[in-house]
């Protein structure tokens, strides 16, 4: 076994810093979102991810991959928007095995009406804190670190789906 590579202070001191602060960004959109809209952030990126999706549906796998979670963690929210009229769950004729999740009128309304809030937080708590240089850093940053953590890009990247107006 070799010797392990310790993080040094500054390393440390860096990585505590990092994990706080993307432990209270996502406090910080949720608290946000939950007061102005009544939605947990979960709920908005699932309403986010069928607005930009073509025909506004995706399959609940896709989604599930889409936002990293877990089918019975999408399952749930799932029901609950479902519950609220913001999504309609289906299964398209000829294939049984698949359920679709599709976002209602209603639900588009709902993500129409939480956006505009949703991305001033995104801005007071990151960019406006950032000078585009830290943003074009940051940017490198994370596209970096999903070079390791994907290698294969198997997990979805953004891309500009168009008319997304920058939800979120």
């Amino acid at each position: 076994m070799s010797e392990v590579a310790w993080l040094d202070d500054g390393q440390q001191r860096t990585w505590r810093t990092f994990l706080a602060a993307v432990h209270l960004l996502d406090a910080s959109l949720d608290r946000q979102l939950r007061r102005d809209s009544g939605l947990p952030h979960t709920y908005y990126q699932v309403l986010a991810m069928l607005s930009e999706a073509p025909e506004r549906a995706l399959s609940m796998t896709g989604l599930a991959r889409l936002l990293r979670s877990s089918p019975s963690r999408l399952s749930h929210a799932a029901a609950k928007l479902e519950d609220d009229g913001l999504i309609r769950r289906f299964r398209r004729p000829g294939d049984r095995r698949t359920t679709f999740a599709e976002l209602t009128e209603e639900g588009a309304r709902v993500l129409e009406a939480a956006a505009p809030g949703h991305v001033a937080e995104v801005r007071r708590v990151l960019f406006d804190v950032l000078d585009p240089e830290q943003v074009e850093q940051l940017h490198a940053i994370a596209e970096a670190m999903l070079g390791v953590l994907d290698p294969e890009e198997t997990e979805p990247r953004y891309t500009d789906p168009g008319g997304a107006h920058g939800r979120g």
